[in-house]
């Protein structure tokens, strides 16, 4: 059986941390910033962890096993 690919579009939302865990950048923090808090864009500056539900197909969209 051919290996498996990476999905270059996931690879460029997701990444893995050093323990292993996947985080991706929240949503909304793109643009339209003058509507929004400094506080609100602040808090929208940090990656989140991907959750659990997803984990196993993002992994298979990385090709990791």
């Amino acid at each position: 059986m051919p290996k498996m690919k990476t999905s270059k579009t996931a690879a460029k939302r997701f990444k893995k941390t050093g323990t292993g865990q996947l985080r991706h950048e929240q949503q909304n923090n793109q643009h339209k910033f003058e509507s929004k808090s400094s506080s609100r864009k602040h808090r929208l500056d940090r990656d989140v962890d991907v959750h659990p539900s997803d984990t196993k197909r993002i992994k298979r969209l990385l090709a990791e096993r």
